[in-house]
């Protein structure tokens, strides 16, 4: 295994190509998996995440810091936040000193529906289970160096838990 700091052998296009494809079919699968058994709340996974968000964030975030948490740009977070705000589920607030800062909260309704959909998470957990949880443990760990090593590559540090 190579070590932090160290580059590894030069990749094949081909072995690089299978790798990419392979990330990104595992994370649109359980996206759409966890889509499938959200639609009887009537919302989605992106919602679920900035609700996520919101719950453990330590104060009233605004917009653009909820969107670095859930690594999406702006302008889907806001969308999202609009959609959600008709729905009930959390309430923007407008800075009144004249700065275009939203300070997002969770309403009781978004709560609620939280601890809902909570109670249902099955794709997720049973997509994940199918892993020993030592094979759990190396994922996370070559997840986050992999995570690591692309936002340095985009120069951006998402305030991640």
């Amino acid at each position: 295994m190579v070590s932090e700091g160290e580059t590894s052998a030069q990749l094949s296009a081909s072995e690089e190509y299978e790798l990419w494809t392979l990330l990104n079919q595992v994370n649109d699968g359980m996206l759409r998996a966890r889509d499938n058994e959200l639609r009887q709340f009537d919302t989605s996974s992106v919602q679920v995440g900035i609700m996520y968000a919101l719950k453990n964030m330590k104060h009233s975030p605004t917009q653009s810091e909820i969107a670095k948490w859930v690594f999406r740009k702006p302008h889907t977070v806001a969308a999202a936040l609009e959609r959600m705000e008709r729905q009930g589920l959390v309430k923007q607030e407008r800075n009144a000193g004249g700065k275009k800062q939203v300070r997002v909260e969770m309403t009781e309704k978004g709560k609620e529906m939280y601890q809902q959909q909570s109670k249902h998470r099955r794709a997720i957990p049973a997509i994940l289970g199918s892993l020993a949880s030592e094979e759990r443990a190396l994922l996370q760990d070559l997840l986050r160096k992999l995570r690591a090593r692309t936002l340095a590559e985009l120069a951006v540090k998402p305030p991640f838990p």
